[in-house]
């Protein structure tokens, strides 16, 4: 019986992603796992994966084109099949509508319920798809589109490999123009030339360079503005002494070494603060106007940077999960992520956060709340500083400095820091990481 596969989710405020790259092709047979398609959002490329096994009978959206969550995008049943969208509860609007909806830019996709804006509306990725009304006669994906324009190439000129000799990104990366050919682009800005960075002007001298913000940076800038402006930020410092945990970290690893496994301190923190939150069940929640919700998972999002931006990948149940297969399983998700290859699962369902910059040399730093998470746990670098052991005495001890940042809607400053000592005492005396 044929199945409709769907456009994933990456992230809960992820309203589409584009359909970079087909891995099957109509006709294929498929295994359950199996990678069918490439999907990139704001944050990273994910891999879907067939979730049965069968024939890809038919596929919905081109390479190029931005989907909305949801949206079917193929469909997997028996060789031989016969597709009935209809019976699939697929609404069957002709050959143009489904590829406009498809096609349709980040902006219309979000103003869905209200006017769509001219270029949303205007049928030329409808054209695209079945060659009528073509803007200057040219079927391209929206990227291919954006891609061509920054670089002043003429799609004229570019040889399309998509489906129809439709133009998709590789072919506008790939083109090298004639210079006879080549569509002249607009005049640099002359040094001197003043622009508007918010409300303040600033002059763009010979040495600056003026380049798009990326899709992922714009996207953090969004999140971080809404979060400080929506949720009122209270901040709690403290001093950890990390001497026995490195010590039984070390211990650990020895033990594992064999089976390729090497707990971090970043991992001990994350099932600290699991254990902690299981305690403080107040943080481990999220707010929603005239109610709370107080999460049944402890799942812990854990900050990676990547070369344009971060991304969030989510220990899910971490106050249950034992530390090898936690350290395993962060690995494997971190390593996804820096790849690009990330996973659906690998980062949905966050109700906490840590951001860890232990490894940046960092004595102290405090971070923004991931929305809709209440607090999130600042990490600096453990280090080697002068301390008073218990007998009054000036030696030299580990000490790592973390900063909590917590939703004065959710909870306030006693219980973030009865929260905070309880994460310290779990690090302090690591054996209970283990019970």
């Amino acid at each position: 019986m044929a199945e409709l596969i769907n456009m994933p989710k990456l992230g809960f405020d992820m309203k589409e992603g584009q359909l970079i790259n087909w891995s099957k092709q109509v006709g294929d047979p498929v295994e359950k796992g199996d990678i069918l398609a490439e999907i990139e959002s704001d944050k990273a490329t994910i891999e879907v994966e067939a979730f049965t096994s069968g024939t890809l009978l038919e596929v919905l959206v081109h390479e190029g084109d931005w989907v909305p969550i949801g949206a079917p995008i193929a469909v997997i049943g028996e060789a031989g099949e016969k597709v009935d969208l209809a019976a699939l509860g697929v609404e069957e609007k002709g050959e143009a509508e489904p590829a406009a909806v498809a096609d349709a830019p980040a902006s219309a996709v979000d103003a869905k319920a209200s006017a769509p804006e001219p270029e949303a509306a205007a049928p030329t990725m409808a054209a695209d798809t079945n060659g009528k009304g073509l803007p200057g006669g040219v079927r391209a994906s929206p990227l291919a589109r954006r891609i061509a324009e920054d670089r002043g190439i003429d799609l004229k000129q570019v040889p399309g490999s998509g489906p129809m000799g439709r133009v998709v990104r590789d072919d506008v990366e790939s083109f090298t123009p004639s210079k006879a050919l080549t569509t002249p682009s607009a005049p640099a800005a002359p040094a001197g030339t003043p622009i508007t960075i918010g409300a303040t002007p600033v002059v763009v001298g010979p040495d600056d360079e003026v380049i798009p913000t990326p899709r992922m940076r714009a996207r953090i800038g969004q999140r971080m503005v809404e979060a400080k402006l929506q949720a009122p930020h209270f901040y709690i410092t403290t001093s950890i002494d990390m001497g026995a945990a490195l010590s039984l970290r070390k211990e650990i690893n020895e033990k594992l070494e064999a089976k390729g496994i090497k707990v971090s301190v970043n991992d001990m923190a994350v099932k600290a603060a699991a254990l902690a939150l299981v305690e403080y069940p107040n943080l481990n929640a999220a707010f929603n106007g005239d109610t709370i919700v107080k999460r049944g998972h402890v799942n812990i999002g854990i900050a990676v940077a990547l070369d344009d931006g971060l991304i969030n990948v989510v220990s899910k149940d971490a106050d249950r999960a034992s530390l090898s297969a936690m350290a395993a399983n962060h690995r494997d998700m971190i390593l996804r992520a820096r790849e690009g290859k990330i996973r659906p699962e690998d980062v949905e369902g966050e109700t906490f956060a840590i951001s860890n910059l232990g490894a940046w040399d960092v004595e102290h730093f405090a971070a923004i709340i991931n929305p809709p998470s209440a607090a999130i746990l600042a990490l600096a670098t453990a280090q080697q500083v002068p301390v008073v052991d218990e007998n009054g005495e000036i030696v030299v001890g580990w000490q790592m400095k973390a900063t909590l940042s917590g939703d004065h809607r959710v909870t306030d400053g006693a219980e973030g820091a009865a929260f905070l000592q309880e994460f310290k005492q779990i690090l302090e005396d690591p054996i209970r990481l283990l019970v």
